[in-house]
């Protein structure tokens, strides 16, 4: 039978009354430049041999700045070819004096292998003996101390910078001395707690840079999203040169979105999404055309994968298609990733893990299961199809969640606008403070010592006081035996960490993550579904008194929501916008929060399955809050309907907000009250869920009348009667609960 093409198949596609929104992308010629005299002869040959004759122009940008001695962050979609904008620089560095050195920072250590074997093949062509070292926690003894003393290029993380090179410096000598360039690439994945912690890891590294007498210059690069410059400079601390005229040539793209058919019209619940791409992804794949398709979930990638094995087994054998996540051995993971760039493999199933900058060579198809929870990320995710000539086709598959729906149903919320800005705060106390003790015990302070652009002398003098510093004339000492770095988790603001530990075999019990001790009461209770990297384990037993939770692998097909008990007091109010019958404030507040129950809600329908209770101690939580407060109300109705009411909008706040502050679900609690202690008005509260606030809320106070638009239209446009899991949560007896909910968020 004869194989259809990509642009038959597109034909095709186009009469699918399923589609919502069809958009396409115009194709672009590359854009370049002659590669600069000044890059050193072997460079030259050894390009030459990988088929690069010349740069694109945001390469000879890079080039060019970085040797007027400029820090810069280059922005460019996926596989425009970032990664020379760092490794040219940094190899001319070493060819002209071989005593230079290079630190890269890599999110992830897969992406980090990646890099080391691209870099390798160049310096191999160069036949120079430039020495490249990834350094993690796979790196064995034996190695580490080569590369301490020779390695010209240091490749590693965050958490390997923060915990293991860093506190031992003086093992680093030849790296500190020598530092000429410092790459953060993917940058954009540095935002929130993350971020606000990696920040103050590069303040400790320019200051013992500072004291070994080098000031490296920053090269970063990111995938795109709304403040690349603002963030680069809020991380670095340096001032960045922006480079974003890309270079790189592109093809067609077809970018589509599909939503599945309706099976529950009151209810709004649709087919699933999962169920639609193994039809979708089995005609692309049985015509073998080369395709991507992203989950969310290690579960939802092994379950697609299997599905569609078995779907195209007879056309094109089992072995052409493959999985790609988290807890895939290395040497997998290369095989994957070179079957892919030779065309052996024809489809891949594939969670966030090839989001990133792994090289997987061109595919022609991509298809996403929901959306990816950003609209940078959507971006990463369809850079993966069509990567330099050629049709391209994207296809994002709705689930019945109320950003999946909001998404398809206001497309232009998508294309019109840029991604979202990532947000960090490097000067939240608890975080700050943690590295202030790092710091100390890395290098005694000066008295008058700035760390960033602050002033520490009270914090130091607090430490002092508290017997973890000591003062001796002007210096402040770390005083005490322990070793700061080994407690302090990158990812999170709590310094009591739950300890979660993996019992699912006996032979093997181990420690397969960390969490604050806020999360872990409404995600680590007893009986709870928790997610680490897409697997299920239920939680056995939670230890709250010595931080541990005991959990075992499990596959059930609902997950876990907690209830709490949440009072809320008002601290202090920074910011009021006063508005005809509201005020929305900004502020600092305490919360006590008291788990009640916990809810198992259906993973296809979100329909609540079963419930439970949850013994735990009640918490206080000091974080930052915006607040929505009604001073008037015009709409004639009873306290239990205005409650319902409150109880719907913060319900679409929760799932609106992360699509506007770039940050996850979790990460911003919504509470309402129908009377809230401070006023006695109804009020709708949204809070960091982090001690001490990393700016969300601050975020969505400012941007609030477009995060309100969003719920109005996700509310007017959602196709249910009068209220369903996908916009207000439910039906609200006697009233128009959609129409009411519309009136009253007009109010605000």
């Amino acid at each position: 039978m004869r194989k259809k093409t990509l642009a038959e198949l597109i034909d095709e596609l186009r009469k699918n009354e399923n589609i919502v929104n069809w958009h396409e992308i115009e194709p672009q010629e590359a854009r370049t430049k002659p590669i600069p005299d000044a890059v050193h002869e072997r460079i030259k040959a050894a390009l030459s041999k990988r088929g690069i004759d010349e740069l694109y122009s945001h390469q000879f940008t890079a080039f060019q700045a970085l040797q007027k001695g400029e820090n810069i962050v280059a922005v460019t979609p996926t596989a425009s070819g970032k990664t020379l904008c760092y490794n040219l620089p940094v190899l001319q560095a070493i060819a002209e004096d071989e005593t230079n050195r290079a630190l890269y920072l890599f999110p992830t250590k897969a992406l980090a292998q990646d890099q080391k074997s691209e870099l390798n093949e160049i310096i191999n062509e160069m036949g120079m003996d430039i020495k490249s070292y990834t350094y993690d926690g796979d790196t064995s003894p034996a190695i580490r101390q080569t590369v301490r003393k020779a390695g010209h290029i240091v490749i590693t993380n965050p958490d390997m910078l923060h915990s293991a090179i860093l506190p031992h410096h003086t093992k680093w000598v030849s790296l500190f001395e020598n530092l000429k360039y410092i790459v953060i690439d993917e940058l954009h994945t540095y935002r929130g707690v993350f971020g606000s912690h990696v920040a103050n890891v590069i303040r400790r590294l320019k200051r013992i840079c500072k004291f070994y007498g080098s000031s490296p210059i920053f090269i970063c690069t990111s995938a795109t999203i709304a403040n690349p410059k603002e963030l680069a400079e809020q991380l670095t601390g340096n001032p960045m040169r922006l480079i974003d005229d890309n270079g790189a040539p592109r093809g067609r793209k077809h970018f589509v979105f599909y939503n599945p058919p309706l099976v529950n019209k009151p209810l709004n619940i649709r087919k699933s999404a999962t169920v639609e791409v193994h039809s979708l992804a089995k005609q692309f794949l049985k015509n073998r055309i080369q395709t991507i398709v992203f989950a969310r979930s290690r579960v939802r990638v092994e379950i697609i994968l299997s599905h569609i094995q078995e779907l195209v087994k007879k056309e094109i054998g089992m072995k052409s298609i493959r999985g790609y996540r988290g807890g895939y051995l290395p040497k997998q993971r290369r095989e994957i990733e070179k079957g892919l760039r030779d065309g052996e493999i024809l489809g891949v199933v594939s969670t966030n893990a090839l989001e990133l900058g792994v090289d997987i060579g061109q595919l022609q198809v991509c298809v996403m299961t929901g959306y990816p929870g950003s609209v940078a990320s959507t971006w990463q995710q369809a850079g993966r199809a069509g990567r330099r000539h050629g049709e391209a086709l994207i296809l994002m598959v709705a689930s019945s969640t109320p950003i999946d729906q909001y998404i398809v149903q206001n497309p232009g919320y998508f294309f019109d606008r840029s991604p979202e800005a990532a947000r960090i705060n490097p000067e939240n106390l608890i975080i700050l403070v943690d590295h202030l003790k790092c710091a100390a015990y890395e290098l005694p302070f000066k008295k008058g010592e700035e760390f960033g652009p602050l002033d520490i002398t009270e914090i130091l003098e607090y430490l002092t006081e508290e017997q973890v510093l000591h003062q001796n004339g002007d210096k402040f000492y770390w005083a005490n035996q322990s070793f700061p770095a080994s407690n302090i988790s990158l990812r999170s603001a709590s310094q009591e960490n739950v300890v979660i530990i993996d019992q699912s075999s006996t032979a093997d019990v181990k420690i397969i993550g960390e969490m604050d001790r806020f999360s872990a009461m409404t995600l680590l209770h007893d009986e709870a579904i928790y997610l680490h990297e897409g697997i299920q384990y239920q939680v056995e037993k939670l230890d709250w008194d010595h931080k541990k939770a005991y959990v075992r692998e499990v596959d059930v097909d609902y997950y876990t929501d907690a209830n709490l008990a949440v009072q809320l007091k008002v601290l202090e109010i920074d910011r009021t916008s006063n508005r005809k019958a509201t005020a929305i404030n900004f502020g600092d507040v305490s919360i006590n929060i008291l788990p009640s129950i916990f809810k198992k809600i259906k993973l296809t329908t979100f329909e609540n399955v079963g419930y439970g209770q949850i013994h735990l101690p009640e918490e206080e939580l000091h974080t930052s809050a915006a607040w929505l407060e009604l001073k008037e109300l015009d709409l004639q109705l009873g306290e239990k309907a205005l409650e319902q009411l409150l109880m719907g909008i913060a319900n679409v706040f929760k799932h609106i907000v992360p699509i506007h502050v770039m940050c996850d679900r979790n990460d911003v609690h919504v509470v309402s009250q129908i009377k809230a202690a401070h006023t006695q008005l109804p009020t709708i509260f949204l809070y960091d869920h982090y001690p001490g606030g990393i700016g969300l809320a601050e975020d969505v106070y400012k941007r609030f009348d477009e995060i309100k638009a969003a719920a109005k239209n996700l509310i007017a446009k959602c196709l249910c009667d009068d209220g369903c899991p996908s916009c207000i949560g439910t039906e609200i007896e006697g009233i128009k609960a959609k129409e009411k909910s519309l009136q009253l968020l007009d109010q605000f």
